[in-house]
């Protein structure tokens, strides 16, 4: 805050000054002298409040954005732009003497601006093709060594990007290390998008503003990477061998993809059993508060839901259908579904 501040008097004293300096010829130009008093005295001050309130914007608000996109770059995507950096500005070096040649005003202007496209180029260039260029230079490396390092990753499938939850639980911090979402992963998605199918095309679109929420709000760097597995065709496949050679968990909320990995020995974070966990424990004996919303299976049973979506089932509650009831809890259950929960009227 102290740094801030120091700022934004520097800036109002560079604007001041300036204001000051543009004062004088503009004050010349008006035949009135009054009228140029005025502008000698107020165009500075105008300057100076001008030069408080955006020198954050040009100096610490930059900095802090740079800042914390770096911090969410991998590092190996850090090193390849700054070596894409460093190519492409040799490139301009080598354009700018005979840029430099052409006449007028072109000889002034291209070298400069030549630095700037090739110094992007190099860097854009650099990170989106890293793993071919690797390739290129390494020969046909194994998958597992292409860009990766073990124990640094979790894996993302498609069902629980499509989902979404993962966008919120990215946000508290639970998941540490890189999200690692492979080339593969993504491509299933598109083609979910692009189905003939109304319900399936909404699901992949939702996938893929899920994706760009996670790399807009995610605490931790999220990782699009071209890795492949040749050695199997599906999807699921691919992600329960990629995981075991990088030995880093999927997170996933499929059922049969959790199975799969577990009987290959790889570990799963499920969604679907997080969620599970950390929903409210009520004891038998314990009182709650509920509304009543449809009949159940058995005579009598009416059924309602809490705010994480237990059901409660209510002993003698399909006539309070459309109230709300105090309960008594008298059995939890805890199934591969979920929790439920069984009640009678409070008395």
């Amino acid at each position: 805050m102290r740094v801030e501040l120091v700022l934004r008097l520097i800036g109002a004293l560079v604007f001041a000054l300036a204001g000051w300096q543009a004062s004088g010829p503009l004050a010349g130009i008006i035949p009135w002298p009054y009228v140029g008093y005025v502008i000698k005295v107020a165009l500075p001050l105008a300057s100076a409040a001008l030069g408080l309130f955006i020198t954050p914007w040009l100096t610490t608000k930059p900095f802090f954005w740079v800042r914390s996109k770096i911090r969410q770059l991998p590092a190996q995507q850090l090193v390849a732009a700054i070596i894409g950096l460093i190519i492409g500005l040799i490139v301009a070096a080598l354009l700018a003497s005979p840029l430099s040649r052409l006449p007028g005003i072109l000889g002034e202007v291209l070298p400069f601006i030549g630095a700037i496209i090739f110094g992007y180029l190099g860097m854009a260039v650099m990170t989106i093709r890293q793993g071919d260029i690797m390739h290129l230079l390494g020969g046909r490396l194994p998958f597992r060594e292409v860009g990766l390092r073990r124990d640094n990753y979790v894996l993302l499938d498609t069902s629980v990007i499509i989902d979404g939850r993962i966008a919120d639980i990215s946000r508290t911090g639970f998941i540490g290390g890189t999200m690692l979402i492979p080339r593969f992963v993504l491509n299933e998605i598109q083609h979910i998008a692009d189905s003939s199918d109304p319900l399936r095309r909404n699901r992949g679109r939702r996938g893929l503003d899920m994706l760009n929420k996670l790399q807009k709000e995610s605490v931790v760097p999220i990782r699009i990477h071209d890795i492949d597995v040749e050695e199997a065709q599906e999807v699921d496949d691919k992600l329960v061998l990629l995981a075991k050679e990088l030995r880093c968990p999927i997170v996933t909320n499929d059922y049969n993809l959790n199975r799969v990995a577990e009987l290959q020995g790889v570990a799963v974070l499920n969604i679907n059993e997080l969620a599970n966990a950390v929903k409210a424990i009520f004891l038998p004996g314990e009182s709650m508060r509920m509304r009543v919303i449809q009949e159940g299976r058995e005579l009598g049973q009416g059924v309602g839901y809490l705010d994480d979506g237990t059901m409660v089932v209510v002993e003698n509650g399909r006539r309070y259908i459309g109230s709300t009831v105090e309960v008594v809890v008298t059995k939890v259950l805890q199934t591969a579904q979920g929790r439920m929960i069984f009640a009678r009227l409070e008395e």
